[in-house]
């Protein structure tokens, strides 16, 4: 057995990504594995308190597998396929809202897997009330990043693409996980060029061991739940050089008036 046989978890070892039940699989790894699941409550902390508190409906993309729903009130769960406990079977691409009718957009490792992300941002741009936010955790171009996506995961990684587009193929197995780093950073100016209702408010950069120590959603965890406080305060000494380090980012978009 090899050494990245052994670290597959049990539950998703052969799974076909882009099959429903992998990503209700996935909500359960979440679930037990007490590590990964404290990384998906910092997650959650943060995009809860970046969605307005205002009486609109917030709409999260890609829901199948979280537990979003517990931080944000009036959230409307979404998934691109029929999973349990989704509200709506929907594509970012062609969201079925009235105009000004959401107070915000969420999602956890979303973006990236969106094979049109301009015409995503146009229709969150209708939908978004004014005030309200498209808030995201999603993988960041950093020098250890590039080794860690590159090598050890299993989807694209393409930071000299040269469009922000990438083929349709299947619903989770498409993807660029570059691509919010193409957006939000080389390409920033191209952006806020294109889409001048969008402000671009928070680019912060996160977690450069943890998720990897986690195993994800994918592989067995390397660390136990009790050592997540540790890794928490070690990762605070690269604080300064997270543009070298980091993994991932948290995004926010504020919808201008």
């Amino acid at each position: 057995m090899s050494v990245r046989t052994w670290l597959e978890h049990p539950l998703t070892r052969g799974a076909d990504i882009d099959d429903p039940s992998t990503t209700w699989r996935r909500r359960e790894i979440v679930r037990q594995k007490r590590f990964l699941w404290r990384i998906y409550d910092e997650w959650y902390r943060m995009l809860a308190a970046a969605v307005p508190a205002t009486p609109a409906p917030a709409l999260e993309l890609g829901a199948g597998a979280g537990f979003l729903c517990e931080y944000v009130p009036r959230l409307l769960a979404s998934e691109i396929f029929q999973c349990p406990d989704v509200t709506a079977v929907l594509d970012a691409r062609d969201l079925p809202f009235a105009d000004a009718s959401l107070r915000a957009i969420v999602m956890t490792d979303v973006l990236h897997h969106v094979p049109d992300a301009r015409r995503f941002f146009v229709e969150a741009g209708r939908c978004v009330q004014p005030g309200g936010v498209v808030a995201m955790i999603e993988p960041w171009v950093t020098s250890w990043s590039r080794l860690i996506y590159t090598r050890l995961h299993h989807e694209p990684f393409r930071p000299d693409a040269l469009s922000w587009d990438f083929p349709a193929e299947g619903p989770l197995s498409g993807a660029n996980g570059a691509l919010p780093w193409l957006m939000f950073q080389r390409d920033r100016a191209l952006f806020e060029q294109e889409f001048p209702q969008w402000q671009i408010e928070t680019v912060r950069l996160l977690m450069p061991f943890r998720y990897l120590l986690s195993g994800g959603v994918s592989l067995r965890s390397l660390m136990p739940g009790w050592s997540f406080g540790a890794w928490r305060g070690m990762e605070r000494l690269f604080e300064r050089s997270m543009d070298r380090w980091a993994m991932f980012a948290f995004i926010v978009l504020r919808r201008r008036a």
